[in-house]
């Protein structure tokens, strides 16, 4: 049986290509660019496996995994992501994810992974499986939760340390491949969650907890 999937990325160029990629491999069922979207195409054509982008705009793929696990806890996430980060892999693991590849992977690979997730493995590009070893086996280094950091998506902790390092939006759009306007949503939702007013106040509570080097 060929496994159906839905991808789930922010970037139209992407999708066509992971498409184009998968071809013949496995049955694409549809592709959707934002988390509400996503939510919404997933509940309708219920897809074998889920390929999903970690960051997007409006809470990325853990919001995703979030909402949909709600009505179908049985859906297959499998992680396509440019980050090989490992707070980025161990987050949407525990969110629910199955697996977690790198967008350095080949189509033929992906279409492997996703067969393997559908059969129900654990799937995780070579570098990326001792992130989750060590982080399931209780050797993550232990250290004290901070709630109003712990509030932040991994890409918001992210955008919050290049304002800290005193990089301009559209330097730091060029850095983490997104628009200038996403760092300024970004940036705009750090500052409401931190009840901060100011980039200088953003800088001033990242240093002050050790966040930029």
């Amino acid at each position: 049986m060929t496994p159906s999937v839905v991808i789930v990325d922010d970037h139209g160029l992407f999708r066509a290509g992971v498409r184009a990629e998968l071809e013949g491999l496995v049955e694409v069922l549809g592709d959707v660019e934002t988390v509400e979207a996503a939510v919404r195409c997933i509940a309708d054509l219920r897809p074998d496996v889920v390929l999903l982008d970690v960051h997007m705009p409006g809470g990325g793929g853990l919001e995703v995994i979030r909402q949909v696990a709600a009505q179908h806890p049985a859906q297959r996430f499998l992680a396509l992501s440019v980050s090989d980060a490992a707070e980025d892999v161990i987050a949407i693991i525990r969110a629910g994810a199955r697996g977690y590849v790198t967008k350095t992977i080949s189509g033929r690979e992906l279409a492997a992974a996703v067969r393997r997730v559908h059969d129900g493995d654990a799937v995780f590009s070579p570098r990326l499986a001792g992130f989750v070893l060590d982080a399931f086996a209780g050797t993550e280094p232990a250290e004290e939760v901070d709630p109003e950091l712990d509030q932040l998506t991994p890409r918001e902790r992210e955008v919050l340390q290049h304002i800290a390092r005193g990089y301009l939006y559209k330097e730091i759009a060029l850095r983490l491949g997104i628009s200038a306007k996403t760092v300024e949503a970004h940036v705009s939702a750090v500052l409401r969650k931190l009840q901060l007013s100011t980039r200088h106040e953003l800088s001033r509570w990242a240093v002050e907890r050790r966040l930029v080097d």
